[in-house]
């Protein structure tokens, strides 16, 4: 029986990342998609079990000592980590599993599984990316200025990565990552 291959795709926040993922999860069948831990809270429209599990600290703390994370990692004063469980049974049953992780959380996979697909989302330019921040309107201007330079930070992370893939539209930013896990699935 085939193992499942395990994708791993960062971006700094801003990127659209979760708006390309959709696109790609309505195209890729036979494609689970990680649902990652959070102590932030649900932002306007994110739905526990569907965005994130949302968990207090100290549940989350709790979770780090019983080893449930694949990787974790702190993001903007908040906790952020992957369920291991779920994509171990994943993998072993044959299904490919996505991960929408941050940089931290990518380079920790590529180091636990060497073999993971590891894809980096770029916006077309920080212009662009601080235009995107904004027009989001769910954080301060002080919280939009610290992103911004953690996301130059992150972009520093690209070239570490297996592939890049500019969002300058989000359908063909769709495109070259569903071509990117057909060529990954025929080899």
């Amino acid at each position: 029986m085939r193992k499942g291959k395990l994708f791993v795709i960062s971006a700094p926040s801003g990127a659209g990342k979760s708006t390309v993922l959709s696109c790609v999860r309505k195209r890729i069948r036979n494609l689970d998609f990680s649902i990652s831990c959070t102590t932030r809270n649900p932002r306007a429209g994110e739905a526990h079990g569907s965005h994130y599990h949302f968990v207090e600290r100290s549940l989350f703390r709790k979770m780090i000592e019983e080893g449930a994370f694949m990787e974790w990692a702190e993001v903007h004063g908040e906790l952020y980590g992957t369920p291991r469980a779920p994509i171990e049974k994943a993998i072993a049953k044959g299904t490919d599993v996505i991960l929408d992780i941050d940089v931290q959380g990518g380079m920790a996979i590529k180091k636990i599984r060497p073999e993971a697909i590891t894809i980096f989302l770029l916006p077309p330019s920080l212009n662009e990316l601080k235009n995107r921040l904004g027009g989001r309107a769910t954080e301060s201007p002080e919280q939009i200025k610290l992103r911004l330079a953690n996301a130059e930070k992150e972009m520093g992370f690209a070239s570490s990565y297996d592939h890049k893939v500019v969002n300058d539209k989000v359908d063909q930013a769709c495109v070259e990552i569903c071509s990117l896990i057909e060529d990954a699935r025929k080899g």
